[in-house]
């Protein structure tokens, strides 16, 4: 009887495991080339859902072999991953379809079937976007290198993953991805249209500094003078502020205001703001208002709400813009921002080597004046600034504070974030990997920067990750507790030394010497070796035109047009130098 019962548990368990591995084998996306999954699309599919599900199949098949049919018929029995919110997705989740807005998402398996769902507009894509790079390895590092790992096969576990941006609207204005919608759209950039494409509607933020634009000296000034500020007893024709206490500049204001709406709508909000210079107008009736409600930000409240109210009506679904910037940085008092108002917070005076929130005596003011603004503000967009402007190519080493300053940002409400970037030229220093970790923060700010900044090198720069990495942390170590830098630093302040010069030229030499023999990982690492070459023919002019290491950085400047710094260009420098 012991006999018999030990056989009959035997082939239960020889049963057992039989099934448990055909259930586990049943599971595998692809194998060997091939797979029994088809995509799903809706019937009603938006053009990015189609988008998502066309390169879903595309990447799956450029890293095992395997094309999976996409279909928007479900047949009874074949596995699927459906893209996309449907009547078969809500009967197997029981959720409600997301708004076409909506860019949060999720992807989920139930039984053998995957499901990626969210918003239509660009939600969905954005999941089946993040499937891939979190589930599957694909990273789209620049718009010129997208790392796909070749995998022969890949089983589809239990999954339950949702995500939704920490900011609503998100970009910067790195040169080197300017214009690249495509990849935008992979790292979920979502402002810097307007644009219609494949990948989904994309906004934009109309214009800045426009008070200039709309009324303009060139044409108001000899015979209206008194649409300027008047500065020291006389109204200036220089470029300065306007005289906004002046009813007739706020007509003129809303008038081509309504017509930029008009003429331009796939924007989302339009500027309305201060011209970028500290002459404020000094008449007595501006300095009254401003007195009423609390100084030179509450003028310009009280002038765009009126402007805000006027269009408000023709656009109702369109936001005014202003600025919070320099001499208007601090809040109002006795006056608040209208609904369909936007207040555009400038962080330019920061100090940029430690977060906000970390307790430096430079950065209270703005915290201060954050704070205040998001108790008022009905809608908070932050412009912020992520290079050091007096000298592009050097290192910088703010990465430490992107993520924890975006993070201050959304929890004081903003809606929105510009990270305003080098604009102006190729050449900066670790361009292309802070443009890609910045899109990744700004939409999830908790990500460990070094995390990040590891899967960019080691699929970037390849053999010579290890010395592009080791020099990154080179970079990084500069920052001390009692070291501050803005964004207008030069080769002579204390964070750099001859001995940093000295290990970098030292790491990234090595690394450029693994790759020789790949053309274009040479350069890759010659774009990094740019940045102690810059600090070196700074810091050091007489030697490094004995040495060679002006005739380098001479070579990779006019090879990139690099600016050097803001506003100056490169053969200026060069014919300077």
């Amino acid at each position: 009887m012991k006999r018999i019962t030990f056989i009959a548990g035997l082939f239960l368990l020889v049963a057992g495991t039989l099934w448990t591995a055909q259930a586990h084998a049943a599971n595998w996306l692809f194998r060997n080339g091939k797979s029994k999954y088809q995509i799903v699309l809706p019937s009603d599919a938006s053009e990015s859902e189609k988008t998502a599900a066309r390169e879903l199949q595309e990447y799956i098949q450029k890293m095992s072999g395997a094309t999976l049919p996409v279909t928007s018929d479900k047949k009874t029995g074949k596995r699927s991953i459906f893209v996309g919110f449907s009547p078969r997705v809500a009967a197997l989740t029981g959720e409600q379809k997301p708004d076409a807005d909506n860019e949060s998402f999720t992807y989920r398996t139930v039984g053998r079937d995957l499901l990626i769902w969210g918003g239509s507009r660009r939600g969905t894509m954005y999941g089946v976007f993040t499937f891939l790079e979190k589930e599957l390895g694909v990273h789209w590092l620049t718009p010129d290198c997208t790392v796909v790992p070749e995998v022969a096969s890949w089983e589809l576990p239990a999954l339950d993953h949702s995500e939704q941006p920490a900011i609503q609207f998100r970009y910067h204005n790195y040169y080197c991805t300017s214009g690249k919608f495509e990849w935008g759209a992979h790292v979920k950039e979502n402002m810097r249209g307007p644009v219609t494409n494949a990948y989904g509607d994309e906004e934009g933020y109309w214009g800045c500094h426009t008070m200039g634009q709309f009324v303009p000296v060139k044409e108001f000034y000899a015979t209206h003078p008194e649409y300027f500020a008047l500065r020291d007893g006389k109204r200036t024709s220089d470029y300065a502020q306007l005289c906004l206490s002046n009813p007739e500049v706020l007509k003129i204001c809303t008038e081509r205001l309504a017509k930029v709406m008009r003429d331009h709508p796939g924007y989302r909000i339009y500027s309305l703001s201060q011209n970028d210079n500290f002459s404020f107008c000094q008449c007595e009736k501006c300095q009254a208002i401003e007195a009423q409600y609390g100084g030179h930000s509450g003028l310009i409240v009280w002038f765009v709400n009126q402007a805000a109210d006027a269009v408000r009506q023709e656009f109702p679904d369109k936001y005014v813009g202003t600025f919070a910037y320099q001499y208007s940085r601090q809040p109002p008092t006795g006056i608040v921002p209208r609904d369909n108002v936007v207040i555009r917070l400038c962080s330019i005076e920061c100090c940029f080597a430690h977060p906000l929130t970390a307790g430096c005596p430079q950065n209270e003011a703005f915290m201060r004046d954050m704070q205040g603004w998001a108790r008022i503000a009905p809608h908070l967009f932050i412009w912020d600034y992520v290079v050091d402007y007096a000298q592009y190519i050097a290192a910088w080493p703010n990465f430490q504070v992107l993520g924890p300053n975006i993070e201050a940002f959304g929890n004081n409400k903003a809606i929105g974030i510009f990270e305003e970037a080098q604009y102006e030229s190729l050449g900066a220093e670790f361009e292309e990997m802070k443009s890609w970790v910045i899109n990744q923060l700004l939409w999830d700010p908790k990500q460990d920067v070094d995390s990040l900044v590891n899967i960019f090198v080691n699929g970037y720069y390849g053999k010579a990750a290890p010395q592009v990495m080791a020099y990154y942390r080179l970079c990084q170590g500069l920052v001390k507790p009692d070291v501050h830098f803005g964004i207008y630093i030069n080769h002579d302040h204390e964070i750099y030394s001859d001995d940093f010069i000295k290990k970098a030229f030292a790491l990234l030499n090595e690394g450029r010497y693994l790759v020789q023999g790949d053309e274009e990982m040479v350069k890759r690492v010659d774009h990094v070796r740019m940045q102690p070459l810059y600090l070196h023919c700074m810091r050091h002019r007489a030697e490094a035109k004995e040495d060679g290491t002006w005739k380098e950085l001479r070579h990779l400047i006019q090879l990139y047009k690099a600016r050097h710094r803001e506003s100056y260009p490169w053969e200026k420098f060069v014919k300077d130098f």
